[in-house]
């Protein structure tokens, strides 16, 4: 794992242009009220509560923690890996890359290795990985939820917020001076509501959805790179099936540390 500050960078620069901007033409104690705070806030994940159970909660500290690493996912490093198991599968057969397997780390690898090992069929090898690869996309896929519904939920907590300060507001009208003190507190819940769904939860769902999908892309390739193993395909056609799976960098750094660059598609 790799740590990955970007996240925190990029919350710390969005925080300090939105006060920077509050700061300009008044004093940042007029942005604060506990209450809208503790509406917005607390209202929204009170509804969270209610829409997830309660194993589902337990994995929002995990699904944090992620966000500051990012999984080794070289792509490049695993087609060499993938290449080498074929070249020696090939020349020594499959039985002897059991040793190698012990080095591995991934364990959809190492799984998918074992049962090639094992003499499992084609088709069952493919049928097991596509089932882990739907479940770990299943896993996942119940971080971003949380996230998405929380940011959801928000601002529409936001907007409850500011119709209840509205409503006691107009249901004392004695001192109309103090109508525009008083919208301008009932507003503040809609501003914390914005704020917490574009500038955290939103962007966290993002990042947890893009980290997701990076690690089903490398799955699929393990998979194809199994399956490849177990009908015993050239090691060279396989590298280049397998290669489509690389961005151009990587096409072309893997490319150049053989001495033999090869065309790479053009990226939109």
């Amino acid at each position: 794992m790799k740590r990955n500050i970007l996240p925190l960078v990029g919350l710390v620069v969005g925080i300090g242009l939105i006060i920077s901007a509050m700061s300009q033409n008044s004093t940042l104690m007029n942005y604060f009220d506990a209450p809208s705070l503790v509406i917005t806030f607390f209202g929204s994940f009170s509804a969270i509560l209610i829409s997830f159970p309660l194993n589902t909660l337990k994995k929002v500290p995990a699904l944090l923690k992620k966000l500051m690493f990012t999984p080794d996912d070289d792509r490049a490093a695993l087609l060499e890996n993938l290449t080498e198991l074929a070249k020696k599968s090939r020349t020594q057969g499959i039985l002897a890359i059991e040793e190698d397997i012990k080095a591995l780390e991934n364990p959809v690898l190492i799984h998918g290795l074992e049962m090639v090992v094992d003499g499992t069929d084609v088709d069952t090898i493919e049928e097991i990985l596509n089932v882990e690869l739907n479940q770990t996309e299943d896993r996942h896929s119940i971080g971003q939820e949380v996230f998405l519904k929380w940011g959801e939920f928000a601002p529409a907590f936001g907007m409850i917020g500011t119709l209840i300060g509205l409503i006691a507001m107009l249901g004392d009208l004695q001192d109309p001076s103090l109508i525009g003190t008083g919208m301008a507190t009932a507003l503040l819940t809609t501003f914390y509501g914005s704020f917490l769904a574009n500038m955290v939860f939103l962007p966290i769902a993002k990042n947890l959805e893009m980290q997701t999908a990076n690690e089903l892309k490398t799955n699929e390739m393990i998979i194809e790179g199994v399956l490849a193993l177990q009908r015993g395909d050239n090691p060279r056609v396989m590298e280049q099936k397998l290669q489509s799976f690389l961005s151009n960098a990587d096409q072309k750094d893997a490319s150049k540390a053989k001495g033999n660059p090869v065309p790479v598609t053009e990226e939109f």
